[in-house]
């Protein structure tokens, strides 16, 4: 089975929004500021959603843990 790109993105997206919430809610509990947590929470989204998609790209091209599907089988 393989992802297709457009959903290694949709699924990088949807995790980096849930973690950017966390982390500038943790940002403005630790800082007070909201300004700082918006910063630190906007230069998070941009750094860890390219890091997210390279990682599921490059687990995307091995086979440890995955088995073939009986259809699979028969392609």
């Amino acid at each position: 089975m393989v992802e297709d790109k457009k959903r290694s993105i949709v699924k990088a997206i949807s995790w980096r929004t849930l973690g950017t919430v966390d982390t500038m809610l943790i940002s403005f509990i630790v800082t007070g500021s909201p300004l700082a947590a918006i910063s630190i929470g906007g230069f998070e989204l941009i750094t860890k959603t390219l890091l997210y998609y390279f990682h599921e790209r490059a687990w995307n091209k091995i086979d440890f843990g995955r088995e073939k599907t009986h259809l699979e089988y028969q392609i």
